[in-house]
């Protein structure tokens, strides 16, 4: 391994993923970039999950598991892997989805070619192959803010001190928390981009998104309209 290649730390949280976070990890695992730590946490999970990634623990030393004692949200537990991070660039990662296998080194190398602090990329829906964003990803990302999300969470690659500087993720935002995130980073004036290529294959069935999509337009409202949002 090249020691001159900066450490990666991988942050992915998972709740009731007993099905799909095998493949998730996997997926990481298989990196061809290899200066990489993996940080997974459980969100309490009342499946097999927790006893699943323990048995990651002996298998691959560069896989960190942590349990919250209760059940927290995603929001809260991204920011307690980033403060777990020792890695000079963060990369995100969901526990229902998978990674190319040269998705970590071709985003290193574009974030340094390019002198930028973060990137995402497209990605290809899982079980149909169809490629997202379509047309809106050639529409500028602070026009579209104002109206949606125009990034894909799970490809979010950046520097760590990034993430330091703007103080993680909102925790007002139980849902929306990356629609939010991308909002401040723009507003902050981060130097970003999105690469053509589909690095990532993202799940669209029974997440997040389409099991709590009155939640997720409440939240979504409150990023649009610049608001502190009152629920949960």
């Amino acid at each position: 391994m090249n020691k001159n290649l900066k450490k990666v730390s991988v942050i992915m949280a998972c709740y009731n993923s007993e099905n799909t976070i095998c493949t998730a990890i996997e997926s990481i695992i298989s990196q061809s970039y290899k200066n990489i730590e993996i940080l997974v946490v459980d969100d309490n999970s009342t499946d097999n999950t927790f006893n699943i990634l323990k048995k990651y623990i002996d298998l691959e030393a560069k896989i960190k598991v942590f349990k919250n004692e209760s059940n927290i949200g995603l929001t809260k537990s991204l920011n307690f892997l980033l403060d777990q991070a020792t890695g000079y660039y963060i990369a995100r990662h969901d526990a229902d989805d998978l990674s190319k296998e040269l998705r970590i080194e071709k985003q290193v190398q574009y974030l340094e070619s390019k002198n930028l602090d973060f990137c995402s990329s497209r990605a290809l829906v899982k079980d149909t192959n169809r490629l997202i964003p379509g047309i809106s990803h050639y529409i500028p990302k602070n026009l579209l803010i104002k109206y949606k999300n125009p990034f894909i969470h799970g490809t979010l690659f950046a520097k760590k001190t990034v993430f330091d500087d703007i103080g993680g993720y909102d925790e007002d935002f139980y849902y929306a928390q990356d629609y939010k995130l991308f909002k401040d980073l723009l507003k902050a004036k981060y130097k970003f981009k999105t690469i053509n290529e589909p690095l990532y294959i993202l799940n669209m069935q029974d997440n997040i998104s389409s099991l709590k999509k009155d939640d997720q337009k409440y939240y979504s409202n409150c990023v649009k309209n610049n608001v502190k949002p009152i629920k949960k």
